[in-house]
């Protein structure tokens, strides 16, 4: 089993997905000189394609036991979801939740779930289709939802749209994602809306706001004993952003104050000597960073066996 120990909290990775999702260049604008081919071994094969110029990543859970209760860290892409921009995620149908019975949880057991912000690659089994009706996957948890991101995607509130960069659109991505995944865990009464800039959830972990990607992006730190971990959503998508940590995907709303965040971040977690969860890694999944230069490195990474998309 993919499972790890951090102080009093266990971890473990159920992978839903891995594969390539862009062309390295359209997801990463701002790199003309696409530095990514001098640095090929460290990006190959798990994290970049060498031969079709492709952005790999892995679509994961983290789930974490701590203080008795089982507490699952972003819930991927989901079943049966209309998802027409974005091919790779269109009406899976996956065995997620067979993969989460083999790591010990079954739905019902699930105490809280964090959604890191609300993309579709995020939010995905919070719900699941039952008699055409979408309804939560987790019966009797709680959701934490920031509520600045709450507000921002859902349709009732009049936000400005966004337009494309380089043909990749986060809104047009992000499709139905409110109507069929958060609605109906909002609807039932699961979700708790939160707002910054720090939410505790026990004495282990605590979420805090790392606006850019969305406005309510969240990382949720753990401190336990001597051991830190700050599991960081979309904060991070590649290696290549610990050695460059001012460039940003096109897929956020603010690659200004992304960049902003995640060079606090960063340096936050290089400080503490905690590793880093990024929500799209495959290979080991985590890292544990040191600074270098005006970047950063990878100082070692997690003991999970390696995921190859």
């Amino acid at each position: 089993m993919d499972t790890i120990e951090l102080g009093g909290v266990e971890i473990t990775r159920v992978v839903e997905w891995a594969g390539p999702i862009a062309p390295m260049p359209a997801l990463f604008p701002d790199l003309e000189r696409h530095p990514w081919r001098a640095d090929g071994d460290g990006l190959a094969p798990h994290f970049w394609h060498p031969g079709t110029d492709e952005y790999l990543a892995a679509v994961q859970t983290w789930v974490l036991r701590s203080e008795g209760k089982i507490i699952l860290v972003d819930t991927g892409v989901g079943n049966h979801k209309e998802r027409s921009y974005m091919p790779a995620w269109r009406h899976r149908d996956e065995d997620f939740l067979g993969r989460l019975a083999a790591a010990g949880v079954r739905p019902e057991e699930v105490d809280l779930v964090v959604n890191t912000h609300i993309h579709a690659d995020h939010v995905g089994w919070n719900t699941r289709l039952a008699d055409r009706t979408w309804v939560p996957t987790f019966p009797n948890a709680t959701y934490l939802i920031s509520r600045p991101d709450f507000d921002y995607w859902n349709p009732r509130n009049d936000i400005r749209k966004r337009g494309s960069v380089n043909g990749i659109n986060a809104r047009l991505a992000n499709g139905s994602t409110f109507e069929d995944s958060i609605d109906p865990v909002h609807d039932a009464g699961q979700t708790l809306l939160w707002d910054g800039p720090v939410h505790r959830i026990d004495r282990n972990l605590t979420l805090e706001l790392a606006p850019g990607h969305t406005p309510g992006s969240a990382v949720l730190r753990l401190e336990s004993g001597t051991d830190r971990a700050f599991f960081v959503g979309d904060v991070v998508h590649t290696p290549l952003q610990f050695e460059h940590p001012g460039c940003d995907t096109c897929l956020s709303e603010d690659q200004a104050q992304a960049a902003r965040s995640r060079i606090r971040v960063l340096g936050e977690a290089a400080e503490a000597n905690a590793l880093v969860f990024p929500a799209h890694f495959p290979g080991a999944g985590a890292a544990e960073i040191e600074r270098a230069g005006s970047g950063f490195a990878v100082k070692r990474w997690a003991p999970f066996p390696e995921v190859q998309p």
